[in-house]
């Protein structure tokens, strides 16, 4: 039997493992009224790396990101309020919902090329690496 069958737990340091963002990023996955923290998927290609966020129901100008030297942060905030009345009675409902998302970005980012797209519920923020950081192509080297 496993020891994680035995403990219903994760050995000592597994746990850290599987509850840290990659890329240097930081969770909360607190429920914070309406939105959950979104999830991520973050792929990398020989001339970038793209961050693919899950956040379907926000509205595309609801989402902000900003760049703070190597800090980018994608994040939402969404408030409402809703009131009725009649001669009896009032009733006011107000919500509040937000989500923050930050990743430490590596030296090899181009920050001032960084662009996003947002489809289908999905954010898509392509980060382009510098052009020293881009994979070269094999070459032959002649032998003098």
């Amino acid at each position: 039997m496993s020891l994680l069958a035995k403990t219903n737990r994760l050995p000592v340091g597994l746990d850290d493992f599987f509850n840290t963002d990659w890329f240097g990023g930081t969770t909360n996955h607190v429920n914070r009224i309406g939105f959950n923290t979104p999830a991520i998927n973050i792929k990398e290609t020989d001339d970038s790396f793209h961050i693919y966020l899950a956040a379907p129901g926000v509205a595309k100008d609801d989402f902000k990101i900003e760049l703070d030297n190597e800090n980018l942060s994608v994040f939402t905030e969404k408030q409402n309020q809703e009131e009725t009345s009649s001669d009896k009675y009032t009733r006011k409902e107000f919500g509040y919902a937000s989500f923050k998302r930050t990743f430490k970005l590596p030296e090899s980012i181009d920050g001032t090329s960084i662009n996003a797209a947002y489809n289908n519920g999905i954010l898509e923020v392509t980060l382009p690496k510098k052009e020293e950081a881009k994979v070269q192509p094999k070459r032959m080297i002649e032998i003098s």
